[in-house]
């Protein structure tokens, strides 16, 4: 990583594509430029026109940055490895380490931005019937507390602690079924923006996370990537029929 000079500003790159969303930031620590877009395959062509229009726009050079931060997971499988790769590339070329950021972590993130909260049980949708959960006190982390380990659920059973919100993407697939037991909890929209992981970078920076370009991993967390046949066919039949 480029050496920081005392009181400079960080100048970062953000790129998360861990769930439907295309996500692209870059900061000079004084402003932000941002652009969002479609996920999924349209990702893997997008993601570095995007980030060198955001970096024309800053004034940057990619030899500039002192660090790339890219969403590490839990996330969509091709998504993870997609952010992971461009990453790879644009740091090992540069010369510049990578800041892999927990998705979930830039969930509860992006809500404390959007909603004012601090305590967040942060949710996405994993498929499969099946959820991505951790809980995050921000407030904590900041005070240099442990990113919380992300989970794999079913949506039931997700918990939440007395006082906290569900934020993420997983309330329109499951509705009434996310933490069913937690039905008065607050649920919020979010999601791991790219904008979300610049603000999260100085801590994480400064407590050492940043590898170099070879070093960064996507966190999957589930090893299998969809149901087989059987298994849908299993799931379709236990299914409660339609009234």
């Amino acid at each position: 990583m480029n050496a920081t000079a005392p009181g400079r500003p960080l100048r970062l790159l953000a790129i998360d594509t861990s769930t439907s969303q295309m996500s692209v930031a870059v900061g000079d620590g004084t402003r932000v430029w941002e652009h969002s877009g479609e996920g999924g395959a349209q990702a893997s062509s997008a993601l570095i026109p995007t980030v060198q229009s955001l970096l024309r726009e800053a004034g940057l050079a990619l030899a500039d940055l002192d660090a790339i931060a890219f969403g590490r997971g839990p996330g969509s499988f091709t998504g993870l490895r997609t952010a992971c790769a461009v990453a790879q590339g644009l740091g090992f070329g540069a010369g510049v380490k990578l800041l892999p950021v927990d998705t979930l972590l830039a969930v509860a993130e992006d809500a404390r931005a959007r909603h004012g909260v601090q305590r967040v049980v942060a949710v996405i949708d994993a498929r499969m019937d099946e959820v991505y959960a951790a809980a995050h006190d921000l407030a904590a982390f900041e005070a240099g507390g442990a990113v919380a380990s992300p989970l794999l659920h079913a949506p039931e059973a997700v918990q939440v602690p007395e006082g906290w919100v569900i934020a993420g993407n997983a309330e329109a697939p499951y509705g009434a079924r996310l933490a069913p037991a937690h039905a008065s909890a607050a649920r919020l929209p979010a999601l791991p923006t790219a904008a979300a992981m610049l603000r999260l970078a100085p801590a994480l920076l400064a407590r050492g996370e940043a590898v170099p370009a070879e070093q960064a991993m996507p966190a999957y967390i589930r090893d299998k990537v969809a149901q087989t046949t059987a298994e849908r066919e299993a799931a379709r039949a236990a299914a409660p029929a339609p009234r």
